[in-house]
Formats: structure tokens, sequence, C-alpha cells
């Protein structure tokens, strides 16, 4: 079914103020999914903070046009669902693990930080660790010397303990 356009301009609204607020912008080709796989996908996305579409391609070229993920509209051809997530990895993560459980979605690319992505540029974010994650080896990191130091001090004054004592 065709869209009028004022419908088409509702979705370019609607898209740019997506592409507006998202860090990664992901592209797949859904071909031969089956509609509960379609759900149990989006309902993957929705509960990770990732806003799935089915989009036209020219709207989706319109509604990037200007925004940091112009540079992916060379890949968005043949039937596309486009995920947009604030959380840089998110996108990449949904799409990712879906796509290793299911052969017929198939990554075509993405954008994040205004350049490209191939399907191992995807992947790669994909793969990167959540910011939770980052931040709790960060402080492991730092809080090791500062530990270590502690055991070694106690172990000193443990030993000038017993030397006193003796």
């Amino acid at each position: 079914m065709s869209l009028n356009r004022s419908e088409k301009e509702a979705v370019i609204t609607e898209v740019t103020g997506l592409a507006a607020r998202a860090q990664t912008l992901v592209m797949a080709e859904y071909r031969g999914i089956t509609v509960a796989d379609m759900t149990k996908l989006r309902s993957t996305a929705r509960s990770q903070g990732v806003s799935l579409s089915v989009l036209k391609n020219t709207l989706a070229r319109r509604a990037v046009a200007g925004s940091p993920f112009e540079v992916a509209t060379e890949q968005m051809t043949g039937p596309l669902i486009y995920g947009f997530s604030v959380d840089a990895v998110a996108a990449a993560r949904v799409v990712a693990d879906f796509a290793k459980t299911n052969d017929k979605l198939v990554i075509r690319g993405g954008a994040y930080g205004g350049k490209a992505l191939d399907v191992n540029g995807v992947k790669q974010l994909a793969s990167i660790p959540s910011k939770e994650v980052l931040l709790a080896q960060l402080c492991g990191l730092l809080k090791s010397p500062i530990s270590r130091t502690a055991v070694v001090l106690g172990a000193l004054a443990a030993k000038k303990g017993e030397t006193a004592a003796a």
C-alpha cells in the first residue's frame, strides 16, 4: 500500500528524530524471515533500547540526509530493516546476535560516528562489551594497584609486629 505525501513526511520526520538521538545505525536484509522471528527480533530490540523500522529506502535516505548516517546511503538497497540506538553498540549487538541464530537475516552495513561500517565493522562493534562492563573493568584496573599496596603494607606491618614481639 502506497503512502500519501503527508504520511511520507510524517515517516521522514519520525526517522529524522530517531537519527538525531542515535549514535549507531545498523541495516540488515530481512528477506525470508517469518513473522514470528521478526516479532521476536523487535521484542529483543525494544528491551535493549533499539528502534527497528522497516522503511522504504528513498524515505530512509531523505531522513538521514544531513546527519552523521548520511555516509551509509549507498548501502540502502533492497528490503532492509533499520536499527537505530542511542547506545553505541546496542543496535549492532541485537542484529548480530539475531543473525547468528537466523541465517535469513543478513547484515548489510551501518554507520557509527560519521563513518560507514561494512558487515565486519558491524560485527566488531557488536563484540565490544557494554558500557557497564567496561566501567567495571576500569574500576578493577584502578583498584588493583591500591589493593596490592595495602596487602604489601599489611604484610610488612605483620612482620614488624612479629619481630617486635620476639
